[in-house]
């Protein structure tokens, strides 16, 4: 019997403003692919200089205390400077990188420098609304063949974590289960799957406005409601994982800044036994809000930080993770007993390891009934944009305007407003 989907049922993840897992940084906004579910603008001529670089860095460290950077863009790996930018974050400011980006220009000779220079992983963007060459009018089923060639690459290294991202538009919902087994199947080099519903800009409903004059938010790169009119949310792809995995539980959430009832970020992890021959991955057990509480509180009492990334090496040790949390947690301690039954059955699955991963579903901007717009409260994605901390997901209007964007729906909205 699964949790009914409200915020009391999982552990509200205690991310602030001031005290998260991680922070964002925009070394550049250029970018070698398009992607039409991005919300940033393509500058090639946008690379920030390393002086500019640690000036945002230290802005951050200032104001935000974090255990990881996300170092993202545009696409980070554009940036000539970009092993000196990951080298800066682990070394000068002691902070894990981890590199955001669609893999498009890496390299294993890349991957090796990133990593001699300090790089904590990977989160690659894949997804069949790229415009990649070679890969171009793909489902989603067929970019698993690009999606483990990154994920071997990057094994290959060693060391490293791997989380792969995409955006998810209502004509690809359905083959969100895949995914969920696809990353099962490979829990032994993928260590994160997540998915990023689309937004859209909903300017049938809204008018928008900077300093109180009218803007075109069709200026931005995300498409209107004329390709996404009903926008998903977290309820949506829950119920479709489910629909081919019946016992996925997500355990931890983000709140939104207007509505507390919303999933802005929830989050799910599981011990997986991978897939062997013609034996799929097999989630043995999700892990309950207090596994999540758990491992969040000891990591802020052990390390003074919230946990943003694993050590990849802990992550191979799910069945330490199961014998010890079925103490305290009801998930894992039927995972326990249903992985006992089957080694009573077959001996040898007891030499099998469990992997640790994570399924992760956020939900963009929500727009209330009035035109607020209900962001994730406690944002992990907060960049800098001259020394502030502002949401990532909005910068262009900041860069743009100076100011964020506000609303008002169309009946009532004036040019005035």
């Amino acid at each position: 019997m699964h949790a009914e989907l409200h915020p009391r049922n999982y552990y509200r993840l205690p991310w602030s403003l001031n005290d998260n897992v991680l922070a964002w940084l925009e070394p550049t906004k250029a970018c070698n692919l398009y992607c039409e579910g991005c919300y940033s603008a393509n500058e090639p001529q946008s690379h920030k200089s390393i002086e500019q670089v640690r000036a945002d860095l230290e802005a951050i460290v200032r104001q935000r205390n974090v255990d990881s950077i996300s170092i993202a863009g545009g696409d980070p790996l554009v940036h000539p400077r970009i092993v000196d930018i990951v080298r800066m974050v682990r070394h000068d400011f002691g902070k894990k990188p981890v590199v955001n980006t669609n893999g498009l220009a890496l390299t294993p000779e890349l991957l090796h420098e990133l990593k001699e220079a300090g790089a904590h992983g990977f989160t690659f963007h894949v997804d069949s609304s790229q415009r990649r060459p070679g890969w171009k009018g793909r489902s989603e089923r067929e970019l698993d063949e690009l999606r483990l060639r990154l994920a071997r690459m990057v094994a290959a290294e060693g060391g490293l974590t791997t989380a792969f991202n995409a955006t998810i538009f209502r004509h690809t919902l359905h083959e969100v289960p895949h995914l969920v087994q696809w990353a099962a199947d490979h829990a032994d080099i993928v260590h994160s799957m997540v998915f990023i519903l689309f937004r859209t800009a909903r300017s049938q409903e809204f008018r928008y406005f900077a300093k109180g004059r009218p803007v075109d938010v069709k200026e931005r790169i995300y498409y209107d409601q004329d390709r996404n009119p009903e926008p998903l949310v977290a309820a949506d792809v829950v119920e479709a994982i489910r629909s081919e995995h019946p016992d996925y539980e997500p355990a931890a959430y983000l709140g939104g800044t207007k509505d507390p009832n919303s999933f802005k970020w929830l989050l799910a992890s599981r011990l997986v036994r991978p897939a062997r021959g013609d034996r799929p991955g097999e989630t043995v057990a999700w892990m309950g809000p207090r596994s999540m509480e758990l491992i969040q509180t000891a990591h802020h009492a052990v390390k003074g930080t919230w946990l943003g990334y694993s050590d990849p090496e802990l992550l191979r040790h799910g069945r330490s993770t199961l014998t010890a949390g079925a103490l305290l947690d009801p998930g894992l301690r039927e995972g326990l007993a249903r992985w006992a039954r089957q080694v009573a059955r077959h001996p040898r699955l007891a030499a099998d390891r469990l992997h640790a991963q994570t399924i992760l579903i956020i939900q963009p901007i929500d727009m209330m009934p009035d035109g607020e717009m209900n962001m994730c409260d406690g944002c992990p994605d907060m960049t800098v944009h001259n020394g502030e901390l502002v949401w990532s997901c909005r910068l262009d209007e900041r860069l743009e305007h100076g100011v964020f964007y506000t609303a008002a729906p169309i009946e009532d909205a004036t040019d005035e407003a």
